[in-house]
């Protein structure tokens, strides 16, 4: 059964701290856009704090609001949505652990661009925790892995980045790839590059469970962002 992403209420009023939560099973996409909707609007309007949301998602390909329809290889694969992020298309699936970040700039100093290397920062950080070498690319968000030994080494993606803000409230995210079956990724052109390929942290021969990534992700976020996280009571 997919996890209903608006069973809890929202709080009532704002907090310095920063909401972390892991949402168990897979959350429907649409019910996710909701949620997030609903809860960008609170925190601009300062009814709820921020949040750190993780989840998984059934089989799925997202459009970004630049994405080309002539980059969807497979339409009638799996389910295909607009987010209304930035990017192009994207693949979520199980073993991919998706991260939706909703934090208010207009308290952190209105840098969008700042904010898009923070968080390609921070995988980069919990990958380290896995003696990963995660890498930042000019012109290619996200986060690469070289594979290989020179001269035959290769890029692969191991996390992209889309993001969208509201009045100055960040929603979407970041999305790491732990264990999700990789060919799910050629129904399209990955974020509109077609010339590097995509990975996982087990496809590297890591033995990495879903805890395991998202306690180095919380540990890493408090590293890189600086900011407090707190447990949400039920």
């Amino acid at each position: 059964m997919p996890q209903s992403a608006t069973a809890a209420p929202l709080a009532e009023t704002a907090s310095d701290a920063i909401e972390w939560v892991v949402a168990p099973g897979q959350t429907d996409y649409p019910a996710a856009l909701a949620f997030m909707e609903e809860r960008v609007a609170a925190i601009h309007e300062g009814r709820a704090p921020e949040r750190i949301w993780l989840v998984e998602h059934p089989p799925l390909y997202t459009a970004g609001t630049s994405a080309d329809p002539l980059e969807l290889l497979a339409p009638d694969r799996f389910p295909v949505y607009d987010a209304g992020r930035g990017g192009r298309f994207t693949y979520h699936g199980p073993g991919q652990r998706v991260v939706y970040v909703m934090l208010d700039l207009s308290r952190r100093g209105r840098d969008l661009r700042d904010f898009v290397c923070k968080l390609e920062k921070w995988v980069i950080a919990a990958l380290a925790r896995f003696n990963v070498k995660g890498e930042m690319r000019d012109g290619r968000v996200g986060v690469w892995v070289t594979r290989g030994e020179a001269p035959f080494t290769r890029e692969d993606k191991i996390a992209a980045i889309g993001v969208r803000v509201r009045r100055w409230v960040t929603f979407h995210g970041l999305s790491l790839n732990v264990e999700p079956d990789l060919s799910h990724f050629t129904g399209i052109v990955p974020c509109g590059i077609s010339e590097h390929g995509v990975t996982s942290l087990v496809d590297l021969g890591l033995p990495v469970t879903m805890d395991d990534v998202d306690v180095a992700l919380r540990e890493s976020f408090e590293d890189v962002f600086g900011l407090p996280l707190v447990q949400p009571a039920d």
